[in-house]
């Protein structure tokens, strides 16, 4: 049978976490009298995380199940790995390092109950340094801002969804932190919940400069294909025409002035500039016009929508009946 809950938990270095979190887990998920599994994906772990879980495992069959990576892949491939074997109606994502509490998975499970497809943790009081919590604040600001999602903390691990969400993502990269505005994107309801946020138990945080760095470029390739992947026209087209007919408006101006005011052009720089602006609007224009093409080649109408309920046919129900 079909466990009715799965909670999903990426492991990297967490080895004195893991006994502490799935006494936790059982606790609250117990008290919930629910089905339930717990998939812990070892991301390449070097601490002795791997012995760990094989351990969890023995002692708890009916509930935990591994998945082990040879090496360090990342949390959107382990997160990826682990929403392929889900069974779980509701599937809940949450880290290892006991910084969240299992004790806020009801409310999360009445939000998703009630309706919204997919709830993201909130850490409204951060228990983490400010070299971590202030790059966090501007993250989720331009985000917010850009996207039109209305979350405060796009970077919580902490998630609970819908069954039906996780069959319309496609992750890859580290596209993990901007599953909420996926989400959003295929028109699911996306809310959040304020959370308790515990400080680290144990083990190193995997924050640095280079995943700041990583989410920035993340972001330009998220906000590109959330809004022109359907229309890339629409980007290129736009700026390119901006350009080519500023160009050719720089062009008009040169040209009056050499032939009715016969001045000379070899030492204008704006020469130089509209003949640019011209030359960069074209290739604009033209990678905007690649851009549909590709679009148009590999469109699979299922990309664009998704079915909330169908209607049987007539001819079916009176085959039934």
């Amino acid at each position: 049978m079909k466990p009715e809950l799965t909670i999903v938990i990426p492991v990297y270095n967490e080895a004195e976490n893991l006994i502490p979190l799935h006494r936790r887990l059982t606790g609250v998920l117990q008290s919930l009298q629910r089905s339930y599994e717990l998939i812990f994906v070892d991301d390449g772990s070097t601490d002795g995380s791997d012995a760990v879980l094989e351990d969890l495992e023995k002692q708890d069959p009916d509930h935990v199940r591994r998945i082990h990576f040879i090496t360090n892949y990342g949390k959107t491939a382990a997160l990826t790995a682990a929403f392929r074997v889900a069974r779980g109606r509701f599937v809940f994502t949450m880290d290892a390092d006991l910084q969240d509490d299992p004790a806020e998975i009801p409310r999360f499970l009445e939000k998703l109950e009630a309706g919204v497809h997919l709830v993201s943790g909130w850490r409204k009081k951060r228990l983490d340094p400010p070299g971590k919590t202030i790059p966090s604040r501007v993250f989720n600001f331009v985000v917010r801002t850009l996207t039109g999602v209305p979350l405060h903390d796009f970077n919580c691990g902490f998630k609970g969804y819908r069954r039906e969400v996780l069959e319309h993502l496609r992750l890859y990269g580290e596209y993990h932190r901007f599953i909420p505005v996926l989400a959003a994107w295929k028109g699911f309801r996306v809310d959040e919940v304020v959370v308790t946020h515990h400080p680290r138990h144990a083990g190193r945080s995997k924050f640095g400069w280079k995943r700041m760095i990583h989410g920035y470029i993340d972001f330009l390739s998220i906000y590109f294909l959330t809004r022109f992947l359907q229309r890339p026209m629409h980007l290129f087209g736009g700026i390119g025409t901006l350009f080519f007919l500023s160009g050719v408006g720089i062009s008009a101006y040169l040209s009056y002035e050499k032939l009715v005011r016969g001045m000379g052009l070899s030492n204008r720089p704006l020469l130089l500039l509209g003949v640019l602006l011209i030359l960069s609007g074209l290739q604009l224009l033209i990678t905007g016009f690649l851009g549909e093409m590709l679009r148009y080649h590999h469109h699979r109408p299922g990309d664009q929508f998704v079915i909330r309920e169908m209607s049987a046919s007539r001819e079916r129900s009176q085959e039934k009946g």
